[in-house]
C-alpha cells in the first residue's frame, strides 16, 4: 500500500495536461504486490458505454464472488462526457463515472478488472493503472487488442493458458493469452498492486465458457442497458 493518501480524480484542460497528469502519477502504482489469490474474494468488472452525440457517458460495477462467478452486487453510474476522445487518455473520459460507479457498491470491489489497459500503454499509465492508483484497489486490463497495434507479441500456443509476452520493444508490458482453445487472445497487463502471474491467473478463472472474462461481460451488458435506458 501507498504510505500517502490516493490522489483526487483531476480533469485536464488539454491532452499536454492530461500527459503531464499521467506522467506524475505513473510513479505511484505498486507493481512489487502479488495481489488477491485467484478464487478467493470478491473480483468486480468494470466497464463504460458512451453516446457521443448526447454527451452521455454511463459506467457499470458488476460484483462476482471468484470462487462460483456468482453476481453479488452491481451499481450504475451515469455522467456527462468530459475530456474528448484522445488515444492514450481514455481514463479521463471514464474514470469519473467509473468512480461513481464503485462508490455507490456497499461491499468492497476486491479485485478489480477493466476492459482495457494497465502498463500495457505508451505511459506505462492506462486505464487500470489509473483506476489502482485512485482507489488504492488491486486492478488488471484485459484488453480485447493490444493498446492501438503499437506493442509486438509471437501469437501463443492453441490451448487454453498458452500466452506469449507483450512487448514494446525488449520490454514486458503484458501477456496475450488464450482464454479459449483456438480462440484470439485477450491481453493482459497489470494496473495495481498484482503481479502479472497472478493477473493471468485471474483472467484465466473468469473467462471459463467465453475468450472475456465474466466480469468484463456482465459489466458491458448492463452499462450497455443502462445507456440505452438513459438516452431514450
Amino acid at each position: 500500500m501507498t504510505s500517502s493518501p490516493a490522489p483526487a480524480h483531476e480533469t485536464p484542460a488539454d491532452e499536454a495536461e492530461g500527459r503531464a497528469i499521467q506522467d506524475r502519477l505513473r510513479d505511484r502504482v505498486i507493481r512489487d504486490e502479488a495481489g488477491p489469490e485467484p478464487g478467493t474474494g470478491l473480483v468486480t468488472g468494470v466497464d463504460v458505454a458512451y453516446d457521443d452525440e448526447k454527451d452521455v457517458v454511463v459506467a457499470a460495477a458488476v460484483v462476482l464472488d471468484a470462487a462460483t462467478l456468482e453476481t453479488v452486487e452491481e451499481a450504475t453510474a451515469v455522467g456527462t462526457i468530459a475530456f474528448p476522445y484522445v488515444p492514450g487518455l481514455l481514463a479521463f473520459r471514464e474514470i469519473p463515472t467509473v468512480l461513481q460507479a464503485l462508490e455507490e457498491l456497499s461491499v468492497d470491489p476486491g479485485l478489480v478488472v477493466c476492459d482495457g489497459y494497465g502498463l500495457a500503454h505508451p505511459r506505462r499509465f492506462g486505464l487500470a493503472s489509473h483506476l489502482g492508483v485512485l482507489t488504492g484497489l488491486p486492478v488488471i486490463g484485459v484488453g480485447k487488442n493490444p493498446f492501438t497495434f503499437t506493442f509486438t507479441y509471437e501469437a501463443p500456443g492453441p490451448l487454453r493458458g498458452d500466452s506469449s509476452p507483450l512487448l514494446d520493444g525488449d520490454e514486458v508490458v503484458g501477456r496475450a493469452l488464450r482464454t479459449r482453445e483456438n480462440t484470439s487472445p485477450v491481453f493482459v497487463s497489470v494496473g495495481h498492486r498484482i503481479s502479472l502471474d497472478n493477473a493471468c491467473a485471474h483472467t484465466l478463472r473468469l473467462a471459463g465458457r467465453y475468450r472475456q472474462p465474466e466480469s468484463t461481460r456482465r459489466a458491458d451488458a448492463l452499462c450497455r442497458q443502462t445507456l440505452r435506458e438513459a438516452t431514450a
